[in-house]
């Protein structure tokens, strides 16, 4: 099982990124997908969330309407697109699958993500 994060880097403030993910080694199609990011000296959270069936996403209140997740099964391939980005989106983002049947979890390495003039 694979989860292989990209897209991260250094960003003024106001800035765009897409982060990607590319998942292999399980039915990408069959898993819920979010991505987290954590913070120095701060605990990991949920960023953005996007189910395996449906088009219910779900988003931190403080990434509301500046970033969107999106998905494409044929690409086993979950997006993030950041847009507006404050220094305090600085962090290092990670991707994660989850089995709503089986509760199993896969966790990418992370892409460190950096918002600063």
């Amino acid at each position: 099982v694979q989860l292989v994060e990209s897209g991260g880097g250094l960003v003024q403030p106001g800035g765009s990124l897409r982060l990607s993910c590319v998942a292999s080694g399980f039915t990408f199609s069959s898993y819920d997908m979010s991505w987290y990011r954590q913070a120095p000296g701060k605990e990991r959270e949920l960023v953005a969330a996007i189910p395996s069936v449906g088009a219910s996403t779900n988003y931190a209140d403080s990434v509301k309407g500046r970033f969107t997740i999106s998905r494409d099964n044929a690409k086993n391939s979950v997006y993030l697109q950041m847009s507006s980005l404050k220094s305090e989106d600085t962090a290092v983002y990670y991707c994660n699958a989850r089995s709503p049947f089986t509760r199993r979890s896969y966790w990418g390495q992370g892409t460190q993500v950096t918002v600063s003039s």
